[in-house]
This record gives structure tokens, sequence and C-alpha cells, in this order.
């Protein structure tokens, strides 16, 4: 890889969000920049693919892809290319969101085609049966996310921890080079803190912090349990 992340991390997912896009995707990221400075935690922003170039000449942080397609430089019209998110300034990208699902066969293909370009790879799951068949592929994370939990705002630490000490189970099973995180629901640091603890090295967050009051304060709460040892 071009860079390195830390152990633990925080992906933050702008979405399609319109508070979080255009100025608001380079006002957010620097948010999360200032943030990860002062506490010293690896912070990861997903802007709209529009603006990941701005955001990406704009902060210091790694700045990830919501999605990228398996297609070439070229004549390929609309479609996201792995080639070009790493031109614009992308270090990674999210696969298989549930609310941008592609076949494990896709994955499959993609995933060598970013390891080769340097770029990380979350490939998201939506149980701890998904978790294992996407980690068999070797990317960097593999995210578990119950869906019916996403944008709730009943953490899946919580509500379901017995999904993420499954999921670190079978991760741990295929390799050691692949880490978990989870997402869904995340609203608090306890939230936080307690997915650390069952096993999950990091959080995939985006409602929780683009639609707070305060983009700083959440970011800072939800980073701070990231920064305990």
């Amino acid at each position: 890889m071009n860079i390195k992340l830390k152990e633990r991390i925080m992906i933050i997912n702008f979405k399609n969000y319109l508070e979080a896009s255009g100025e608001g995707a380079i006002r957010l990221a620097k948010v999360a920049e200032g943030v990860a400075k002062e506490l010293d935690v690896e912070i990861v922003v997903a802007p709209p693919i529009p603006d990941l170039s701005i955001v990406a000449k704009s902060v210091s942080i790694p700045v990830f892809a919501q999605h990228v397609d398996l297609a070439e430089p070229g004549s390929t019209t609309g479609s996201i290319v792995p080639e070009i998110i790493k031109a614009s300034g992308g270090c990674g990208t999210l696969l298989n969101h549930s609310e941008k699902r592609v076949s494990i066969k896709v994955i499959k293909e993609i995933i060598p085609k970013l390891k080769d370009l340097g770029l990380y790879s979350v490939v998201c799951a939506k149980t701890p049966k998904e978790v294992r068949d996407r980690a068999l592929l070797l990317p960097n994370y593999v995210a578990v996310e119950p869906p019916e939990l996403i944008g709730s705002g009943r953490a899946v630490s919580k509500v379901k921890p017995e999904v993420i000490l499954k999921s670190k189970e079978v991760v741990k099973e295929v390799s050691d080079s692949v880490k978990l995180v989870c997402g869904a629901g995340i609203t608090s640091g306890e939230d936080v803190a307690t997915a650390l603890k069952l096993g999950s090295v990091g959080i995939l967050v985006a409602s929780s912090i683009v639609k707070s009051s305060s983009w700083e304060r959440k970011i800072r709460e939800l980073a701070e349990p990231l920064a305990i040892e």
C-alpha cells in the first residue's frame, strides 16, 4: 500500500447526503482531519464520488471511494474506475455496501486489482456467513453491517453483539491479514468502545455524523475510544 493505516480506524461514509456534498464535503472532511490530528487517530472519509478529488486535495487524511466498478480505463463511460480513483487522490474504496451490493464474483475480481494499485479495500457484509465468504477473498477489511440496523440509531454492538463476536471468529480463522470493522446504528462513544471490546478494530459510520448538529462534537465522541489503548 502507498500508505499504512493505523490499527484502529474510523471510516466516515458521507453517502450522497446533500449537506456532505460539494463545499459541505470539504468542510466535513476538514473537521474529521482536525479531530484525527488532535486525537492522533485514523479517520478515513468517503465523500460522494464527484467530490473525491477536491476532498483529497483539501485534506491530508485518507480518502476512500464509496464504490468502484470492475471496469478498465478507456471506453467505459459512467463506470467508477479504480485507476481513476487512485489518480484522483483516493487510497481505497468501500465495496458491497448494503446500498450498493455487488456479486461475490465481481468482488473476487476487483480485490486483486485494488491490491496491485495499492488501494485499500473495505468489503461490507450483512452476516457472519457473508463475513467469512468475503474474508476468504482477502480484502484489507470486512465491515459487518446488519442492514436492518443501518441508520436506525440502534447499535450493532449493543443490539446484536453476537454478530461482531462471530464475525471476529470467522475472520481470525481465515487470515490475520484481514481486519474486522463494524457499522450500523452506531451513535455514541459507548457504542464504539463496546464494538472494540467485542473484537472490531474500528467502525464504519455515516448518518450519525452527517446528520448530527455538530460534526466536530460527534466525530470526537466516536473517535475518542479509538485513542484509548
